[in-house]
């Protein structure tokens, strides 16, 4: 085992002191030693209850006779740091996530490791780790929050509340309205309710076979969270025994697999950064181009909120992620060979999963799509590539041509929209908040909720450089590589060039001609970040574009 080096022999008495002094026997040093790795912490609500999970994958270990010992691990909540300068520090984490895990399970040698994350960089920061460590792991995270109810009492969500800003702005609701519903829309923990990122993530973590059934659908608050958390426990006893790896299960066709699934889903844009990071770990390659390939053969079958009006808890007793995996294997579209934490093939574990619900997981015969969630466009904007979550665009919005309003940080564009002074019609460029040059990449929930609670959801795009929540709604188009900070040509726009958008052809360009791109580029000095000191000035200096991940070199 791992753990023989500081458990067995003479060499190991300094270390076995040590770990008397925790109050190790010495008959729980015969035994393996299992990294639990707890993303508590008392801040965000996704997280607030992972003690309890992380209690229940303790009494799982110990059940199958293993020693569970606790390390932490740093979470951000998005919805609070959104819309300020702490959004900068979300996206950085998964890195530092990653980095150290790495450390603690290197600096200690345990012999299995089971992850508990929950929200957004926390469940890929924590695939990162298990890929790179690649010792014998397991997921189980926090689950989704149960939806709440808006102003008039339908079922709301958080992206609900932020549109309600909107509203409140245009004079469609007042404050005591706006009062009732940030009082009602996150009723409980959990990550929010809706297919966002973090949800997103957590219901990838089944399709790559890192966690089990119903991993991304159990609610937080249902036992059977809990009952799933002490099967974990044992299930990583037998992965330590069968000495089944990360990079066992996460296998070219798993991710393949997880894209795929994605499409179906309809996840977040942020799967796009996360999936090629995860497998960039795994010595896999996952170009942006992929996600096309996989996305013109995969029907969208689910709009769950912000695309729809269904939520996780209805996912969930709709048969959950296996019952989508199943539904799409009927079209071939699932590799049903790669091995699983369960110890048993993708195709075992989803054999006889039937959808229990056919409004919530639509059936191959009748998609709300025959298309993916999400398209890669490209263009003289984005030679590289920017991503589309095309299941939440209006089909108005599918193909849009218009004059460009060009803003060099989100707060500048919030502005301008809640002033009242974008128009129908308009192509918001929000540029300088990719990952150099945020740096950090931001999420911009707000202006592109502001577009939506003001109205122009049907009739305004966003193009931006940085990225956008698992909440977005619309024409919200995000991740444009080059970055304007590394040159790109989002850096060249001026006010009223016309962008062209054709989602249905994957195609974004700026309808300006070669030759004046050619002049303006011979002027063009990129900004410099604004941030030059701490941990955000060493990321800028070593992150890759969004179309790579924002991976590290």
């Amino acid at each position: 085992m791992r753990s023989d080096r500081i458990t067995k022999g003479v060499k190991a008495a300094p270390q076995r002191s040590l770990l008397y002094a925790l109050g190790l026997t010495e008959e729980e040093m015969n035994k393996p030693l299992i990294g639990v790795v707890s993303s508590k912490n008392d801040i965000v609500p996704g997280h607030m209850n992972i003690d309890k999970v992380v209690e229940a994958v303790k009494q799982g270990v110990a059940l199958a006779g293993g020693v569970p010992i606790v390390f932490p691990a740093i979470a951000v909540c998005d919805g609070i740091a959104m819309g300020h300068e702490g959004m900068k520090y979300s996206l950085v984490t998964r890195e530092l996530i990653a980095d150290s895990t790495e450390a603690m399970a290197m600096a200690h040698p345990f012999d299995g490791l089971v992850m508990v994350p929950n929200c957004d960089k926390n469940v890929p920061g924590l695939l990162m780790a298990a890929a790179r460590l690649n010792i014998p792991s397991i997921f189980v995270s926090g689950g989704p929050m149960l939806s709440g109810t808006d102003w008039t009492g339908g079922q709301a969500s958080y992206s609900t509340m932020i549109e309600a800003v909107s509203r409140v702005n245009v004079g469609e609701i007042d404050e005591n309205e706006l009062k009732t519903c940030e009082e009602n829309s996150c009723p409980t923990c959990g990550s929010c309710s809706g297919m966002f990122t973090a949800n997103s993530m957590n219901c990838l973590t089944e399709v790559l076979g890192m966690g089990l059934k119903g991993n991304g659908s159990i609610p937080a608050v249902f036992s059977e969270r809990l009952r799933l958390a002490k099967t974990a426990g044992m299930k990583i006893m037998e992965l330590v025994e069968k000495d089944i790896k990360p990079r066992d299960i996460m296998t070219k066709e798993a991710f393949i697999n997880a894209l795929t699934v994605d499409m179906a889903l309809g996840c977040s844009t942020n799967s796009a950064l996360h999936l090629p990071a995860i497998a960039h770990e795994c010595g896999i390659e996952l170009p942006f181009d992929t996600i096309n390939v996989v996305s013109e053969k995969t029907p969208n079958l689910c709009h769950l909120a912000p695309a729809g009006g269904h939520f996780m808890l209805d996912l969930n007793r709709a048969g959950g992620v296996y019952a989508v995996m199943h539904e799409l294997d009927k079209l071939g579209l699932i590799d049903k060979s790669p091995i699983t934490v369960t110890g048993s093939t993708v195709g075992e574990n989803i054999e006889g999963c039937e959808i229990t619900n056919t409004d919530v997981i639509r059936t191959k015969d009748n998609p709300y799509s025959k298309t993916g969630g999400l398209a890669v466009l490209k263009g003289n904007i984005a030679p590289d590539g920017c991503v589309v979550k095309r299941s939440a665009v209006d089909e108005k919005m599918m193909k849009h041509s218009g004059k460009a309003r060009v803003f060099d940080c989100e707060e500048e564009a919030v502005d301008a929209i809640y002033g009242g002074k974008i128009n129908a019609g308009d192509v918001i460029v929000i540029r300088y908040e990719g990952p150099k040059g945020g740096p950090g990449m931001r999420e911009m929930l707000y202006p592109t909720s502001a577009i939506v609670g003001s109205g122009l959801g049907d009739s305004v795009a966003l193009i931006t450089d940085g990225r956008f929540s698992g909440a977005t709604r619309g024409a919200a188009i995000g991740h444009v590589s080059p970055e304007a900070a590394e040159g790109g040509v989002i850096g060249l726009v001026e006010e009223g060039d016309i962008i062209e958008i054709d989602i249905p052809n994957y195609s974004i360009s700026l309808k300006v001609t070669d030759e004046e791109l050619a002049k303006r580029k011979e002027n063009f000095v990129p900004r410099e970040p604004k941030i030059k000191t701490g941990y955000l000035a060493r990321y800028a200096k070593q992150v890759t574009s969004g179309a790579t991940g924002a991976i590290l070199k």
